[in-house]
């Protein structure tokens, strides 16, 4: 399955805490089981990483939030890509109630 994690430092962390979250990252590896599609260091002050990866089952993405949940707020998000949007997305769509026409 795909995930896409927003991470953004925590409010709290100083300039130096930050510095070594940066250093940190530079010799730390994603756990077995991850492939990374794609991480982005967005220039934002919203967001300091944005990635996209795949992964077997939640126990590694569930290991990268506990890593880097002391400096940084972290969301994870179950994705699709656009392409597998488009290919599912009309036969979801044709499974709602409210999308249905009524009986006539």
């Amino acid at each position: 399955m795909e995930y896409v994690a927003l991470l953004k430092f925590r409010p709290s962390l100083s300039p130096q805490e930050r510095d070594a979250a940066l250093m940190r990252r530079a010799s730390w590896r994603y756990p077995d089981g991850v492939e990374v599609a794609t991480e982005y260091w967005p220039l934002s002050a919203e967001y300091q990483v944005v990635t996209a990866v795949s992964a077997d089952s939640f126990a590694p993405i569930m290991e990268i939030v506990f890593e880097w949940n002391d400096v940084f707020d972290i969301s994870v998000f179950p994705a699709v890509s656009a392409e597998e949007g488009l290919r599912v997305g009309p036969e979801v769509f044709g499974r709602l109630p409210r999308m249905q026409q009524p009986a006539g």
